[in-house]
């Protein structure tokens, strides 16, 4: 979330198998994204991309191939040098996909043109349940670029991943080229619903982290140490974002169905009225706005 807050409207952003924090941050309300989890018509993609696929003029969703969206988010840095418009883009991927060959494409195509991209490497430790020691022979991944500097950052610290974020956009605004950066953080629970998130690491491990590095407490204490908010305000605030959440999950159980007509649609621009074949070869719709 702090690497969002510090792009720019300019910046795009080619998230990867978890967007939903992305989504909101560039614009897309609470309702909408639920929505889409549910599959429902008020969904930001009309319920049509569920939780993979999640899109705004800026964010260019996620990719349900772990890593294939770095290689994305390198063509669209080469597009924002070939326009010279100014803009960066932000790959983000998870230490789980670090070792895949096209990130190390992406980071070779990158360097060749110059073009304008953060890898960020969200760096959890335990990828979808293996320990990043045991998985990558060199889990330092922030020096994996090879000619791409590398930085690496503490990723439970909201305010330094800001400015970290808007210190390497300007420079590669200035023509400099891409940057990896490794960003550490940790995830309390599993990495699914069918992970308990125990078997890999102990309890206690898991509450050290929530006690001493928490980022969202960190930021909380940096807020009220700096007079910026009372407790009072902070109490105001949660109980804003709960009736928000709440909200939004009765819009996503109670919003219609997608109309089966919507199933032709959307899928290339400039289409409307054009016949569009459905997935059994004698079924045919028309695609209309």
């Amino acid at each position: 979330l702090a690497v969002a807050f510090a792009a720019t409207k300019e910046t795009h952003k080619q998230w990867y198998q978890r967007r939903v924090r992305g989504a909101y941050t560039r614009g897309v309300p609470a309702q909408a994204i639920l929505a889409e989890l549910t599959g429902r018509s008020g969904g930001v993609q009309k319920g049509k991309g569920g939780s993979m696929h999640m899109y705004t003029k800026t964010l260019f969703g996620g990719n349900g191939i772990v890593g294939a969206q770095v290689p994305i988010g390198a063509g669209i840095a080469f597009a924002h040098k070939y326009k010279g418009d100014g803009g960066v883009c932000v790959a983000l991927y998870g230490d789980g996909a670090a070792n895949q060959g096209q990130i190390f494409e992406a980071f070779n195509l990158a360097s060749l043109h110059k073009a304008p991209c953060m890898f960020t490497c969200e760096n959890n430790h335990y990828g979808m349940g293996t320990s990043d020691v045991r998985a990558a022979a060199n889990p330092n991944y922030y020096t994996r670029g090879d000619a791409v500097p590398g930085i690496k950052m503490d990723g439970m610290n909201v305010l330094a991943v800001r400015d970290f974020t808007k210190h390497v956009a300007e420079w590669m605004r200035a023509g400099n080229g891409p940057v990896v950066a490794e960003i550490e953080t940790y995830r309390y629970y599993g990495h699914s619903m069918s992970d308990p998130g125990t078997s890999y690491r102990t309890r206690d491990e898991v509450q050290e982290v929530r006690k001493t590095k928490d980022c969202i407490l960190m930021l909380k204490g940096y807020m009220l140490e700096g007079e910026l908010v009372t407790e009072a305000e902070l109490k105001e605030i949660e109980a804003e974002i709960r009736a928000v959440i709440d909200e939004a999950t009765v819009f996503a159980k109670t919003c219609p169905e997608l109309e089966t007509h919507e199933m032709y649609n959307t899928i290339y621009q400039d289409m409307d009225g054009v016949r569009v074949r459905g997935a059994d070869g004698m079924t045919y719709g028309i695609h209309s706005p």
